[in-house]
């Protein structure tokens, strides 16, 4: 299934129905009277956000939702039947634009959350509506009022609880494909992912939490170089992120502040969140080479950074251990410092 996390869809509500203009012509009932009912209700356009969708891809082949007309009325003073409305089902996590995709219609981050989209038109009266001690033959209905047209946009934000973040190549899905059961594409050769993924990482029975992985950021990323910054907002609702460096590059230092001034350059509170900064494969440093990167990144970083290896599994257990602590609330000075482990415990693979 292809990813799409931005489409422009096309809604219309359904026209009120027209009221009716009618008279009771009965052969026994003496001076008859007005007896026109009034027209239906358009249908109404909603938007429901559902748990069973992770990407806006049928957006893709269905672009335009319109809900049904009401129906007329009729004579015998019968109103006509209302329009059925239509629910349009969304990801967890889509938010709802205006056409200019600036203004903010809804935000449905939460499962069965709706919100109406189009309001249906309004049945016309029908003459039956008009009549009085005055007027005891009106001629007159109204039409029924026309339904809303808009066209909005769907920009999706993956409901994650950490996001991985780094350069191309850093290990991210690697390290995704070793705490969980999902499956990025993985190679010996580089490459960038290009599109978001997630995984459930499940540490014990009742622990467990989602993690995304972004594509690779790159310098100028927020001016539109690669694949620029659009992906960045899959976890503008993360609780913290977890930054991965490449330890088998020479400037780990410059690496880091790379995607730093990206995340700043984006702004909307990323710049802000939590961060958690790891050295990444450190299975191909010798121990010398260890020390000396992960200084230079705690320094460039301002706190100490974790060495950590998603091939080998050193380090991912006290991290993990970690995140669920940050997902459950647990106050800051209850996360222990980053301990070296035994070269038992960097040998032994982890495994959820």
């Amino acid at each position: 299934m292809k990813f799409l996390d931005r489409a422009k869809i096309y809604i219309e509500s359904g026209a009120g129905g027209n009221g009716c203009l009618s008279f009771r012509r009965e052969k026994f009932i003496e001076h008859g009277g007005p007896n026109g009912g009034d027209g239906g209700r358009g249908g109404h356009v909603f938007a429901e956000a559902v748990e069973n969708l992770n990407t806006l891809i049928d957006f893709r082949y269905q672009q335009h939702y319109t809900a049904k007309n009401g129906r007329p009325g009729e004579g015998s003073n019968r109103t006509g039947a209302d329009g059925d409305d239509i629910i349009v089902k969304v990801p967890v996590g889509t938010q709802i634009f205006e056409e200019d995709e600036e203004t903010l219609i809804a935000d449905l981050d939460t499962p069965g959350e709706r919100v109406l989209l189009a309001k249906g038109g309004n049945g016309g009266f029908g003459n039956a509506h008009f009549k009085s001690s005055t007027n005891r033959a009106p001629r007159r209905a109204n039409p029924g009022q026309a339904g809303e047209l808009r066209t909005i946009w769907l920009r999706l934000k993956l409901i994650a609880d950490f996001g991985l973040i780094g350069l191309p190549n850093a290990g991210k899905s690697t390290f995704l494909a070793a705490v969980s059961a999902a499956k990025p594409k993985i190679a010996d050769y580089p490459f960038t992912t290009l599109h978001p993924g997630l995984g459930v990482v499940r540490l014990a029975e009742g622990e467990s939490f989602v993690l995304a992985d972004i594509p690779g950021l790159i310098e100028g990323a927020h001016e539109g170089a690669g694949l620029g910054d659009r992906f960045l907002g899959h976890v503008e609702r993360c609780a913290a992120l977890v930054h991965l460096v490449d330890g088998s590059q020479e400037d780990v230092a410059g690496a880091y502040r790379t995607v730093r001034e990206e995340l700043d350059a984006y702004g909307e509170g990323l710049e802000d969140k939590r961060e958690i900064v790891c050295l990444n494969k450190i299975d191909t440093l010798t121990d010398e080479e260890r020390e000396k990167k992960l200084k230079a990144l705690s320094r460039a970083a301002g706190a100490p950074a974790r060495a950590i290896s998603g091939v080998t599994g050193a380090g991912i257990t006290p991290l993990l251990r970690d995140l669920m602590r940050i997902k459950t609330n647990q106050p800051a000075d209850a996360l222990p410092e980053p301990e070296e482990e035994s070269d038992a415990d960097q040998d032994a693979p982890w495994t959820p």
